[in-house]
């Protein structure tokens, strides 16, 4: 039989258990979050392809495309204004939006208000 030096024979401690669990927990609640960052990540980066695209796509077809990405990416029952400027001094296209996306967990509630925007130069 072997034993360690302090006489614990392979059993385990209150507080590896302890590590573990606010390990998982920490996971848990991270990927929840996450997961609101990955849509916001996802929306911006189809406005900023859309506003790279700009100078030879009306505005319409910008804004068909995004409420495409916004029903793949939040569902069917999400609809998003986008406030599409082009123009001005500096001749660029302005993307905007705004929206918020929440999360409710345990002990945990957070509604986030999130406002992506992309500019490109025309």
């Amino acid at each position: 039989m072997v034993s360690s030096p302090r006489g614990i024979r392979g059993g385990s401690t209150l507080g590896c258990l302890v590590s573990l669990l606010v390990f998982v927990a920490v996971l848990y609640y991270g990927i929840n979050v996450g997961e609101v960052f990955l849509r916001y990540y996802q929306l911006l980066d189809e406005m900023k392809s859309n506003a790279r695209l700009a100078p030879n796509l009306p505005d319409d077809v910008i804004q068909r495309r995004l409420q495409a990405k916004v029903q793949d990416v939040f569902g069917n029952d999400q609809h998003m204004k986008f406030r599409i400027t082009r123009g001005g001094p500096s001749r660029t296209i302005t993307i905007q939006t705004q929206y918020r996306d929440s999360v409710d967990l345990p002990l945990f509630k957070r509604t986030f208000e999130l406002k992506p925007s992309a500019e490109e130069p025309i």
